[in-house]
């Protein structure tokens, strides 16, 4: 039985001592040469330390030193927690604040800001991957690992402005790993380009499928994003199998146009995650790689990377919705009333989460822990819980969820119950709209379209007529060069509403 996520690396290291692991623009690293920086890395902090099963935050760059960083943090008997580098110094302080880590471990290439933060251990990773590893001190920290220990430690926006560190189990891991594998089919012969920042929960994907499969992961210069085309080029140069890419990143490649001057014909497998997925970006990718295998993945970090998926087995129209689709192993979704009953089939409800990818809670926040990890109402007799992702959504006669909107996207405007997501599932399917989002101004009774793209208000009434009643037609439109985005690259919600209620 497996207890902890090193035992991939280790068992790939055995088998495929001399493989690439993972590259970077700088440096690239054998699972050979990962796990030895890994086991450097974990002396050097289980010397300086004694403490086990404590946190350690990580400065993240998009290197294999970061990487290498995790691992050995998990190597020493501790568990890792990402934190953005360029995020501003007084939040990183915030959340360290928060979390009181055992050290504060940097590279050189964050060095600068690892300086500017007071009161923390800081660890130079390099520095650590100079020490000789003492491999039985590893073996004796690491084999005191249970799998209900953290792995690590995810911190994402809270509602209040407060940051929510969301703590997952190996064996959360590892159930959602093995799962997409199989399910999947990932293998040693895979390819991945990485896209995700290692801060984000997606990026769980391409880290430890690599490490269970003994396959190659690219990362991705974060300069390409801005330059569609050469990204494409670099996915075809690696001879990449295999996109776990967030949804604004598919979108955006898929609305540059640049998949109708090139197509990396070997990619395979193309899982997104993260927003909608509108049929219009889809199609415009299947065009240009008709053979590869689409996957539309859903779930909050709090269910450890996915909860539902569907492998897209049929032609959508641009204006048709893509359901989010069944469970994965292991975990059950349910789609529940105001009152916490299950709907039926057909009718919306919120989605809950159980299973094993539940997460162990908020770290140091037991009030907002027990408000979204909640006992499962329908079986009182013991511990059950559920996870409410304020999320709507509705099942279809195939059994198939989709995704309708967060709960306060469902609105009562001029005496209707409207999804604001079914607006924007509607806008999606439009031409010349290239990214947008819809919001609600309660106290006017007004919808609020905020959009780029070569379409104008009347323009864009003129195309709804066919698609929405007349009731859901956004009374206001913001046109915008470009829309805000947050620093995962989805559309910046809060901001836009803060600016629009500013004014």
């Amino acid at each position: 039985m497996q207890m902890n996520v090193l035992e991939y690396l280790q068992a790939s290291s055995a088998r495929f001592p001399d493989k690439l692991a993972f590259t970077d623009e700088k440096e690239e690293l054998t699972f050979s040469d990962l796990d030895l920086r890994a086991r450097a890395l974990g002396t050097h902090i289980a010397k300086q330390a004694e403490t086990s099963n404590r946190p350690v935050a990580v400065l993240v760059e998009r290197g294999v030193a970061t990487l290498a960083a995790f691992m050995g943090i998990l190597c020493s008997g501790n568990y890792y927690v990402p934190i953005e580098s360029q995020m501003p110094v007084k939040r990183i302080q915030d959340i360290l604040q928060q979390l009181q880590p055992l050290a504060v471990v940097y590279t050189e290439d964050n060095k600068k800001t690892a300086m500017a933060l007071s009161g923390f251990c800081q660890i130079s990773a390099e520095e650590g991957f100079q020490t000789v590893p003492d491999n039985k001190l590893i073996e004796t920290k690491t084999s005191r690992i249970l799998d209900v220990d953290p792995a690590y430690i995810m911190y994402t926006s809270g509602s209040t402005g407060v940051p929510k560190g969301i703590v997952i189990s190996h064996r959360s891991v590892i159930d959602f790993v093995d799962w997409m594998a199989d399910t999947l089919g990932y293998t040693e012969d895979d390819i991945m380009a990485n896209q995700v920042p290692f801060f984000f929960d997606p990026s769980v994907k391409d880290i430890y499928l690599t490490m269970k499969c003994g396959a190659t992961t690219h990362i991705i210069p974060k300069k390409l994003f801005m330059f569609p085309l050469p990204l494409l080029e670099f996915i075809a140069e690696k001879k990449a199998t295999a996109l776990n890419w967030s949804t604004a990143a598919f979108h955006m490649v898929a609305n540059s146009k640049a998949l109708e001057k090139f197509a990396p014909e070997t990619v395979n497998k193309v899982v997104i995650g993260g927003e909608t997925m509108y049929a219009k970006q889809l199609n415009i990718w299947r065009r240009a790689l008709p053979n590869a295998c689409y996957v539309n993945a859903y779930g909050p970090a709090e269910v450890t990377v996915d909860c539902t998926y569907y492998v897209i087995d049929r032609e959508y129209e641009d204006h048709e919705a893509i359901p989010i689709g069944i469970e994965c192993r292991n975990k059950e979704v349910l789609l529940l009333n105001e009152n916490l009953n299950p709907v039926p089939v057909g009718e919306i409800g919120e989605i809950f989460v159980r299973g094993g990818g539940l997460a162990l809670g908020y770290y140091g926040d037991t009030e907002k822990t027990d408000a979204a990890f909640i006992q499962n109402p329908h079986c009182p007799w013991y511990r059950d819980m559920l996870y409410r992702t304020g999320d709507i959504g509705v099942m279809n006669d195939d059994g198939l969820i989709t995704f309708l909107t967060r709960q306060d996207g469902q609105i009562k405007h001029s005496g209707y119950r409207i999804e604001l997501g079914e607006i924007e599932t509607a806008l999606s399917a439009l031409p010349q709209m290239r990214e947008f989002a819809c919001f609600f101004d309660k106290s006017h009774d007004k919808i609020i379209c905020a959009y780029s793209g070569e379409i104008d208000n009347v323009g864009i009434i003129e195309a709804l007529r066919d698609r929405l009643p007349k009731y859901m037609y956004p009374n206001i439109f913001l046109k915008m060069d470009n829309l805000p985005r947050t620093p995962n690259g989805k559309i910046d919600r809060v901001k836009l509403k803060e600016d629009y209620f500013v004014k």
